[in-house]
């Protein structure tokens, strides 16, 4: 599946359908979730209730073709969701994120059989999941990953370990990368495959989080893991890395959408105190040093939102945009983070206080500065195009 024959099937989805999926969210938020997150992100609560709204709501499959039961959005209307989303609780966005990767995973890449069997049972929430990528001692180089999957007849034996993966204890499967060949180059003896819950595929442990707390973070264990061979991504050995990068143009988008929602929340939630706190007679924004805050927090997040609709457009229209979606990320994730701490100086010792929201935007923000590459990645990959495109 190519982006342009998805976004052929996304024009399917009229303007009014799109305003009408993007109120819906907004009131579900303002009803079923602004009033209990502060609550569940303190108590590091899985949000099963939320997690059937969302799924009644058709997220676990909006980016999903509508042929398979999805919503069939583009990514414009997609990220402007996330960052709703993200603005009242951004661990939310994350729980239907990570499984969207791993549906675009199998949506453009498998084979007829995979997007009939697997994609309507993602779109329904019937099957969730996320993607399975990081190892304890691999990271940003995917190269060097040590799980290995040896073909056996009808089935591929899998061991390894994987960490932070995202719906690892709640989800049903993960889209795991895995090693099949030792060859060079190394990202040619890549495989991903569709990994069902089963014998041999355990939860060792959830890993605590200073913030994005609320989505289950785990650590998986692949013993002697027998997963059938029809679940190898494209029926081909070698395309993982291919799989992989395929997803990270979209899924660097959602983050960067994800920042322009935390730096938004902080924006607001930092404008309306400087309203009502006063010192030395007068509301603390009529005093410069708070002005000038506000003034560029508003300007970064202004920023933030033109890059990732800029990034997303390019998504929708087929082109490359490695350099928009890193772009995106790189900037929007940075004003989220800039934003949050200048929420909580504004707000003083009460942002400090859990009885505020700052404090959850403060913990939030540094994340998105390292999920789905580094900041320090991004600017490599902008500095590689920005070469490439404008050669002497």
């Amino acid at each position: 599946m190519t982006q342009a024959t998805e976004r052929l099937d996304n024009e399917a989805v009229t303007p009014e359908e799109e305003a009408q999926i993007l109120d819906s969210v907004r009131k579900w938020l303002a009803r079923d979730v602004k009033p209990y997150a502060r609550q569940l992100e303190h108590d590091d609560v899985w949000p099963a209730e939320m997690v059937e709204q969302m799924t009644e709501l058709g997220l676990f499959g909006a980016t999903i073709r509508r042929a398979y039961g999805g919503l069939g959005l583009g990514a414009s209307t997609y990220s402007r969701i996330v960052t709703e989303v993200a603005e009242v609780w951004m661990s939310l966005s994350g729980i239907f994120n990570s499984h969207l990767i791993m549906a675009s995973a199998v949506q453009r890449f498998g084979t007829e059989q995979q997007k009939s069997r697997y994609l309507p049972q993602f779109a329904s929430g019937t099957l969730r999941g996320g993607l399975a990528l990081t190892e304890p001692d691999c990271g940003t180089d995917l190269q060097a990953i040590r799980t290995r999957a040896v073909h056996d007849g009808e089935h591929y034996v899998i061991n390894g370990t994987k960490t932070w993966i995202s719906n690892g204890i709640h989800g049903h499967c993960v889209a795991i990368l895995v090693k099949t060949q030792d060859i060079e180059p190394r990202h040619k003896g890549l495989s991903m495959f569709v990994a069902e819950k089963g014998p041999g595929f355990t939860v060792s442990r959830k890993l605590e989080k200073l913030g994005y707390k609320g989505i289950d973070s785990a650590e998986l264990i692949f013993q002697d893991y027998r997963v059938p061979a029809a679940n190898l991504i494209g029926g081909v050995e070698g395309k993982g890395f291919v799989h992989t990068a395929g997803g990270l143009e979209l899924g660097r988008i959602n983050v960067a959408a994800r920042g322009v929602g935390v730096a938004t929340a902080a924006l607001k939630a930092a404008t309306g105190y400087a309203q009502i706190r006063k010192t030395m007679g007068k509301p603390i924004h009529q005093h410069q040093a708070i002005a000038l805050k506000l003034a560029d927090m508003a300007t970064r997040t202004e920023a933030a939102r033109l890059l990732v609709e800029q990034a997303a457009r390019a998504y929708d229209d087929g082109r490359r945009c490695d350099m928009e979606a890193g772009m995106a990320k790189l900037f929007a994730t940075e004003a989220a983070l800039e934003n949050a701490t200048e929420a909580l100086r504004i707000h003083g010792a009460y942002g400090y206080s859990k009885e505020m929201d700052v404090e959850r935007y403060y913990r939030d923000a540094p994340l998105l500065c390292i999920g789905e590459g580094t900041n320090e990645i991004q600017r490599l990959i902008i500095a590689r195009q920005l070469i490439e495109r404008n050669p002497v």
